[in-house]
C-alpha cells in the first residue's frame, strides 16, 4: 500500500495535512470495515495532541480518533454523519476534522508516508 506523501502520519493511524486536515489511513479503515457512524468536535473545540477527539464506529467495533496534533476545530465535515461510508470508500479524501494547528512543530514529530507504512507493515509482522 503506498500512502499520501503530502501530509503525515500517527501510530494510531490518523493523518494530517500541513494545513491541519485530519483524517484516518487506508490501512485504519480496512481494519475498521463498514464504518457506520462517525462522531465529531463541534468547530471550536480545542483537542490536543495525542489525546481523543471522536470516535468511528463499524459493523465490528467503535474505534477512538487521536489528535495528531493541538489545535482549534475550524470545522468539521458534516457530510460523514449523513454518509460515513464515504471514508470507506477513499479513507485519503474524507477528511474528519480540519483544525488550526497551534505548534506547527508538533507536525515533526510525526511519521512520514515511508515511516507509516514500515510501522503497519511491522505491527502486522511483515
Amino acid at each position: 500500500m503506498s500512502y499520501p506523501t503530502d501530509r503525515k502520519y500517527t501510530k494510531e493511524h490518523e493523518w494530517i495535512t500541513p494545513d491541519g486536515t485530519i483524517g484516518i489511513t487506508v490501512h485504519a479503515q480496512d481494519s475498521l470495515g463498514d464504518i457506520v457512524f462517525v462522531d465529531l468536535p463541534k468547530p471550536g473545540t480545542e483537542i490536543s495532541a495525542g489525546k481523543t477527539f471522536g470516535t468511528v464506529e463499524s459493523v465490528k467495533a467503535v474505534s477512538d480518533l487521536y489528535a495528531p496534533v493541538s489545535g482549534t476545530v475550524t470545522e468539521a465535515n458534516e457530510a460523514l454523519a449523513t454518509a460515513p461510508e464515504q471514508v470507506n470508500k477513499d479513507a485519503h479524501a474524507s477528511w474528519m476534522v480540519k483544525v488550526k494547528i497551534k505548534d506547527p512543530a508538533e507536525l515533526n514529530a510525526l511519521l512520514s508516508a515511508e515511516d507509516y507504512e514500515k510501522f503497519v507493515n511491522e505491527e502486522a509482522g511483515r
